[in-house]
C-alpha cells in the first residue's frame, strides 16, 4: 500500500503505449461498488474471491501493464497467474514512506482496524516474502517520484 503501483502503472502504461489495468478498480467496475463496501459486506475473503477472478482475466489479457492490490500475492493462483502472465515488478516502498503516502486515506479497509504504522509493518512481513516470490524485478519507490521510478522499469525492460 502507498508503494505507487497505480501511479507508476499507468504513467508506464502511456510511454509503452499500452492499456492500463488496475484491478481494484476492474473489482469496483465489475460489482458496481467500492472496494471498502465489498470487505464491509463480503469481508477480506469474499473481496479475495473477487480478487481471484478479476486476476485471471486480466492477467490473461495482452498489451497491458496492471497494477494489483497490494495483497494480490496472498493467493497462490494469484501469484501463478501473475507470473504465467508477463513480467512482475515488485514496488517496495520504506515503512515510514508507505506511513506518509496513505496518511489521508480513508478506503483502504485493512488499514481502519487499528494503529496505520503497526498494520502496515504486519502486512509487509506477511506479504513481503510472497513478493519476491513472484517478482522478476524489484524496484524502491522510496523518497522517488513516479517519473524517476518508471524511467527505471523502462531500463530494467529494454535490458531484458
Amino acid at each position: 500500500m502507498g508503494s505507487g503501483k497505480s501511479a507508476v502503472g499507468s504513467w508506464l502504461a502511456g510511454r509503452l503505449k499500452l492499456q492500463f489495468a488496475d484491478s481494484d478498480r476492474y473489482i469496483e467496475e465489475q460489482t458496481g461498488v467500492d472496494i471498502a463496501l465489498i470487505f464491509e459486506i463480503e469481508g477480506e475473503e469474499g473481496f479475495r474471491a473477487r480478487e481471484e477472478k478479476a486476476l485471471e482475466h486480466l492477467c490473461a489479457q495482452r498489451n497491458i501493464v496492471l497494477a494489483t492490490g497490494g495483497g494480490a500475492v496472498l493467493r497462490e493462483r494469484n501469484r501463478k497467474a501473475l507470473r504465467a502472465g508477463g513480467r512482475v515488478i515488485y514496488l517496495k516502498c520504506g515503512l515510514d514512506e508507505q506511513v506518509r503516502r496513505t496518511r489521508d486515506v480513508r478506503n483502504r479497509p485493512l488499514l481502519a482496524s487499528g494503529p496505520k504504522r503497526d498494520i502496515l509493518k504486519d502486512l509487509m512481513l506477511q506479504r513481503g516474502p510472497l513478493y519476491l516470490e513472484v517478482a522478476s524485478h524489484i524496484v524502491d519507490t522510496t523518497g522517488r517520484r513516479v517519473r524517476q521510478v518508471g524511467q527505471d522499469i523502462l531500463k530494467l525492460l529494454k535490458e531484458n
